[in-house]
């Protein structure tokens, strides 16, 4: 047997356990800059790293030494400038005192700490604690995920797998089997040697005396011969790898193009989705994304489509419920797929559909779905589509969820609020 061990060390100035550790105490303030980053981004710069800077006295280390402690005597110079009580005045220019590292007495000082977040961990920071809610495992997709499994105990294995309770426990045993016959054996001879010795004395005796103590002497070379534990004893970890069930899910991503909706509020659902299509890639392993603009007409449509298509016109917003109904009837049984949808809109609909919108969503769609969020991206005063959904949440507040956004900075908090982890 065979046993690779791989000593690779990590590169020149760098240590993955340590940059960890840090990341880990850090946490919060990584957080706080991770956020901020996503509420400035580019719908372009939303995967790449992210650079952050932590104050000095944030990464400051407590250390011990000795303190001045007894009665000490000092003499401190004067100066022709100040008297006892007088009041210095902060100094002027040189920035106001407002530069962000720390200065010191001797013309020396510390910036504050910068370090770049790489993109997986930039990707960490920002859908920690997420995930799809009401997420049933209802049907196995393929086995595309494993996982190992302790599978008991075996006698040949890996090194770094030895249980050390079972090995000890095993060498116990074989000392007792090795040991208990020779053990008894040489009770008795130590029995019959005390006897002889107290009989009196007989060459026959003498020569007895002699052969006892030579088997003794014997017997208890061969005792002291058992190993305390030999590699018979030797007992691993076996584990094994194991189809892991992973549930099917979709999630249907709907936006409004519509005239209504300026550029700068589809920038801000485009940015939206595409923060919820990472997460979905990045946490998911089977799952499918559906693609669906509307303005008038509802069409479904590929990723390149559905971000950077220019397509506009007026604003029918059932259109889209009914096509997103349509594909799951042809394509999502309900009872194999965990479905979910998100829209996102201006909010302004025809008043006549918003009602349709309502009757479409509680009796069509949130019977098949595990959950729906509606966001509408608009600083003005709710309209009519709102005050319709309001109606759906007080009835289905466990599958259905609604957001409004105002402005660039509200996307990722409300994204976190929608899909915030939920205790099962």
């Amino acid at each position: 047997m065979s046993y690779i061990i791989d000593r690779r060390l990590n590169g020149r100035h760098k240590s993955m356990v340590n940059r960890q550790r840090f990341l880990d105490r850090y946490k919060a303030q990584i957080r706080e800059s991770v956020a901020d980053a996503a509420s400035k981004r580019s719908i372009t710069d939303m995967e790449r790293g992210e650079s952050v800077s932590l104050p000095t006295k944030d990464i400051s280390e407590p250390v011990f030494h000795h303190g001045q402690g007894g009665v000490r005597d000092m003499v401190h110079t004067g100066n022709k400038e100040f008297l006892s009580g007088d009041k210095v005045q902060r100094p002027q220019g040189g920035g106001g005192g407002q530069g962000s590292g720390k200065a010191s007495n001797q013309g020396q000082g510390e910036d504050e700490f910068n370090f770049t977040l790489s993109q997986e961990e930039f990707l960490n920071f920002l859908f920690e604690d997420l995930a799809l809610p009401n997420l049933i495992k209802r049907r196995l997709a393929g086995i595309e995920t494993w996982e190992w499994q302790n599978a008991g105990i075996v006698t040949e294995g890996n090194p770094a797998k030895i249980n050390i309770v079972r090995s000890l426990r095993a060498a116990t045993s074989r000392r007792i089997a090795l040991g208990t016959g020779k053990k008894r054996s040489l009770r008795a001879k130590e029995q019959e040697l005390a006897d002889l010795l107290e009989q009196e004395t007989s060459p026959e005796r003498v020569a007895k005396i002699a052969q006892l103590r030579e088997e003794i002497s014997k017997l208890k070379i061969r005792l002291e011969k058992i190993p305390f534990i030999d590699t018979f004893d030797l007992r691993y970890n076996h584990h094994i790898k194991v189809a892991k069930p992973s549930a099917q899910a979709v999630m249907f991503c709907i936006m409004d193009v519509s005239g209504s909706m300026s550029q700068v509020t589809k920038d801000m659902a485009k940015r939206f989705f595409l923060l919820l299509y990472l997460f979905l890639k990045r946490n998911y392993k089977k799952i499918e994304v559906v693609f669906i603009r509307h303005h008038t007409s509802a069409k479904e449509v590929d990723e390149e489509e559905f971000f950077y298509s220019r397509e506009t016109g007026g604003t029918i917003v059932s259109s889209a419920l009914k096509l997103m109904n349509e594909i799951i009837q042809s394509r999502y049984p309900a009872e194999q797929w965990n479905i979910y949808g998100a829209q996102a809109s201006d909010g302004d609909n025809w008043s006549d559909d918003s009602p349709l919108c309502q009757k479409i969503l509680e009796e069509q769609l949130l019977p098949a779905l595990q959950y729906f969020s509606y966001i509408e991206i608009t600083p003005r005063q709710h309209q009519a589509l709102w005050l319709a959904y309001e109606e759906v949440l007080a009835s289905h507040p466990d599958h259905f969820a609604m957001q409004q956004i105002i402005e660039p900075s509200d996307i990722y908090p409300v994204f976190r609020e929608l899909f915030a982890r939920k205790p099962a």
